[in-house]
């Protein structure tokens, strides 16, 4: 079910040529891969893309579309053919790569015999809290965790570094053409 709405989304969005209702669908988009990934058991990554897929990442491109139009310019003419070549060959690229990744959820995979045994049996003592994924997420991926963190900071400081240059080449074309009308008038 989750999949299938996603699939239709990901049709919408292709599909619109109004940008702010895209970007709508894009958080939509965003909750729905949350849903999926707790469904999957993946909490901390369903978290991880609330907060930034649909949240972080929205404000971004509403932001980002207050300075410039609402709706998408039409393309002149061009040929399908590269982007249908480049994403068959990610496409390819990435189903490639998961075939060598063991099924999901088997006991033989190495996950269960070096990593998840020594959490569950030494978390508690190592770092004091009894709650196992707290204490995978507050320590043991704390790195990941910081890292993570950066990284979104980072882009947010570009976002706001490359919306105040747009801001500050606008305000200087406004600035030179008024100048200029004043001295055709002059």
């Amino acid at each position: 079910m989750l999949l299938s709405l996603l699939v239709v989304t990901a049709l919408a969005v292709i599909r619109l040529r109004d940008l702010f209702a895209v970007v709508m669908l894009f958080g939509i988009y965003s909750l729905l891969s949350a849903s999926l990934f707790v469904v999957l058991d993946a909490v901390d990554v369903a978290f991880t893309e609330a907060s930034v897929g649909a949240g972080v990442a929205t404000v971004f491109m509403l932001g980002t579309l207050a300075l410039t139009t609402s709706r998408e310019k039409t393309p002149g003419a061009h040929k399908p053919l590269l982007p249908l070549l480049a994403v068959l060959v990610t496409g390819a690229a990435l189903i490639y790569g998961t075939s060598d990744i063991p099924h999901y959820g088997d006991p033989g995979d190495p996950i269960h015999h070096h990593v998840a045994p020594r959490y569950l049996e030494d978390s508690a003592e190592e770092i004091g809290i009894p709650n196992v994924v707290s204490s995978v997420l507050a320590s043991y991926r704390g790195y990941d965790t910081l890292g993570e963190t950066t990284v979104v900071f980072t882009a947010a400081i570009g976002v706001l570094l490359l919306i105040g240059g747009a801001r500050r080449r606008r305000r200087r074309s406004e600035e030179s053409s008024r100048s200029d009308h004043e001295e055709e008038d002059a």
